[in-house]
Order: structure tokens, then sequence, then C-alpha cells
């Protein structure tokens, strides 16, 4: 199974959180998508069988494992 980021938007620390940006990787290419919440990106996700890693903190990097926690 591969891991799927879903990270706050705006990204940053700035202002209300707008929706939730679903990311992951299918082979070489880099799919985005947008929610309007976490419930609804972490469950369309598990859907199609995808381990979902949301964001603890509000500026992630995906190489730090310390920002990520698994759901």
């Amino acid at each position: 199974m591969s891991h799927v980021y879903i990270e706050p938007l705006p990204k940053g620390c700035w202002g209300p959180i707008d929706g939730y940006s679903l990311e992951f990787r299918d082979g070489d290419r880099v799919t985005q998508q947008v929610y309007r919440s976490e419930r609804l990106a972490i469950s369309e996700i598990k859907l199609r069988g995808y381990v979902p890693l949301t964001a603890r903190v509000r500026i992630t990097d995906k190489s730090e494992p310390a920002h990520w926690e698994s759901v």
C-alpha cells in the first residue's frame, strides 16, 4: 500500500483552513485533489485502498516523519 498525504489549505499559518489537499504518487505522476473536510479526504482515500497520513503541523515537510500521523 502507498501512503497518501492529507494537508490543510492554505499551506502556512495564515488564515482559516479552506480545505484539505490529498496528494499521492501514481507511478511517476503526482496526483492532487482538494476536499472540503479532512474526514471526506480520509474516507475517500481509504476506499481506494491507501494509507492516509494527516499533517500534525500546519507547515509540513514530506521527508520529516514527525510531521505526519497515520490514520
